[in-house]
């Protein structure tokens, strides 16, 4: 397991680096390699690179690059990892969780809070990787995991899937509808119908219209009339119970 601490302050950085150690410690039998940084756009260039960890522990507000750039980074990446937030300030919390972080730590840390969000990372990295799409193309069948897709477009009956990290996969000629095929996808409530031809993610939307969407890619999806209303409401109640 790999494990990195961001902190452009040396000093808080060896401070959670010795509750990790303590932590550490008391787990029987587990391989851990810990990676230190104080200059974040290190690690985000690392990150660019797909070499990634396990869990990350970032400072919130450093220079050049956020934890949140460094943390969106990761979500477009489609990787299944956990974070980790700790900062000197609380008017982040809901940007923090926009990425979907684990835990919220305000400094000085506590020892027993992020014992638990230790405990807490640990318990989702044990959770096996989330349901897959099953896509044929020309090369042959491709498993595709939920987390990893940005939208699906219907192209003269064929499926282009656009992922997260800039990939598309294109499908063989489908000979039944395209709500059909997107029929199994949709029972997920991360995915919603916004166009005939176009299922997206919601959990990748940035910003949302009554004409269209626009994901964290900067992709424009439109959405047609009819569903324009049901497309806003889904988003909203996708939202709200992220925050619970």
């Amino acid at each position: 397991m790999k494990i990195v601490i961001c902190d452009d302050s040396i000093e808080d950085l060896m401070k959670i680096e010795r509750l990790l150690q303590k932590y550490l410690e008391a787990c029987d039998k587990m391989e851990v390699e810990i990676f230190k940084y104080t200059n974040p756009s290190a690690l985000f260039d690392k990150i660019c690179k797909r070499d990634l960890a396990d869990i990350y522990i970032l400072d919130m507000v450093m220079s050049e690059k956020t934890g949140i750039d460094i943390g969106s980074k990761l979500q477009k990446s489609g990787s299944r990892n956990v974070i980790i937030y700790i900062t000197s300030s609380d008017d982040f919390a809901l940007e923090a969780y926009r990425v979907h972080a684990a835990r919220y730590l305000l400094k000085p840390v506590v020892e027993a809070d992020f014992f638990e969000a230790l405990d807490y990372a640990l318990r989702g990295l044990e959770i096996k990787e989330g349901p897959s799409y099953l896509i044929k193309t020309k090369e042959g069948s491709v498993s595709v995991p939920y987390s990893k897709i940005e939208y699906i477009e219907n192209v003269s009956r064929i499926l282009d899937i656009h992922l997260t990290d800039g990939e598309n996969l294109k499908s063989i000629f489908i000979r039944k509808s395209f709500d059909v095929k997107v029929e199994e996808l949709l029972k997920d409530e991360g995915f919603i119908q916004v166009h005939k031809s176009f299922v997206i993610n919601l959990k990748y939307i940035k910003k949302l219209t009554p004409n269209d969407v626009i994901l964290e890619s900067g992709k424009r999806i439109p959405v047609s009339k009819s569903r324009s209303a049901n497309v806003k409401r889904e988003y909203l109640l996708f939202v709200s119970k992220q925050y619970r």
